[in-house]
């Protein structure tokens, strides 16, 4: 599996790269974020263990009979999913993969920046933490509701696909959710080591559209209904936002911005530093 791999890249690029070497309070406070190895290695692998196990069960239902496909009714389906019953694109799965899949990878290009580089293997481990946990919490969800896919309810797509274990997949979406997860992650690491940069709106606005896009093409898909997308977006853009802010360095401002009185022969008054 894709998620699989990924993981495993990363622990070994940590393992191999990266050290968590014990550092004084001073070198801390010259970091955007703290981190504590004791429990968060073992949390980690946790978060990243279940929902690998869990997706190998999600995806590996077993056939729905089909009876029980033929017996759906669209009326069935509250009023403001009904509409999406009607959709179905492949095409537009396709390029919802390609968001999926290629949003896996993204926060590496954060390793082009000299200041996360040097802590790549904590930016790593926090980046597992929270895709970790955002898989934690679909898996879990997928396994509990068996909803159908919207497409399950179409007479025009093929009964084999409507067939298929993965149509009890719907909710909640799973695709804007991990990328919404990625993205905003990296908005929020960057933004981070860059506190004084201008245009700190972008890194949140490219995320914003990358997970809409997302959304959008799930919906067209046929894949997912709209409360899906909805939810998968919101708990995606929570792990996103709260994992990093959870392990936010409180200091971290503090040692960059300083400020002191000055006094000199007639004048007196504050001087202000700003460590770059």
């Amino acid at each position: 599996m894709v998620f699989r791999k990924i993981c495993v890249t990363i622990l070994a690029f940590i393992t191999a790269h990266c050290s968590f070497a014990q550092t004084d309070n001073n070198t801390e406070n010259e970091r955007p974020f703290r981190f504590n190895k004791k429990w968060e290695i073992p949390v980690t692998a946790a978060l990243v263990a279940y929902p690998v196990y869990g997706m190998s069960k999600v995806y590996g239902r077993d056939d729905v009979p089909e009876a029980e496909v033929m017996a759906l009714k669209i009326t069935d389906i509250n009023k403001f999913d009904r509409p999406i019953a009607d959709n179905y694109d492949p095409d537009a799965a396709k390029v919802s993969d390609m968001f999926f899949y290629g949003s896996m990878p993204l926060p590496l290009v954060l390793l082009f920046d000299k200041r996360i580089r040097k802590d790549a293997g904590q930016i790593g481990l926090m980046y597992l933490e929270t895709v970790g946990a955002f898989g934690s919490v679909y898996v879990t969800s997928a396994m509990a509701a068996n909803r159908f896919r919207p497409y399950a309810y179409n007479p025009s797509v093929d009964i084999t696909k409507r067939t298929r274990g993965g149509a009890r997949n719907s909710f909640f979406a799973g695709h804007p959710g991990f990328v919404a997860s990625s993205t905003f992650f990296m908005a929020q690491v960057y933004t981070a080591y860059h506190p004084q940069m201008k245009l700190k709106w972008a890194p949140y606005a490219f995320a914003g559209a990358a997970t809409v896009a997302t959304g959008l093409l799930r919906l067209k898909a046929g894949q997912h209904f709209r409360s899906d997308v909805i939810v998968g977006t919101t708990i995606g853009t929570l792990s996103g936002i709260l994992i990093p802010h959870f392990h936010k360095n409180k200091n971290y401002d503090k040692q960059r911005v300083s400020i002191f009185p000055s006094f000199g022969e007639g004048s007196n008054g504050l001087t202000c530093t700003l460590k770059l």
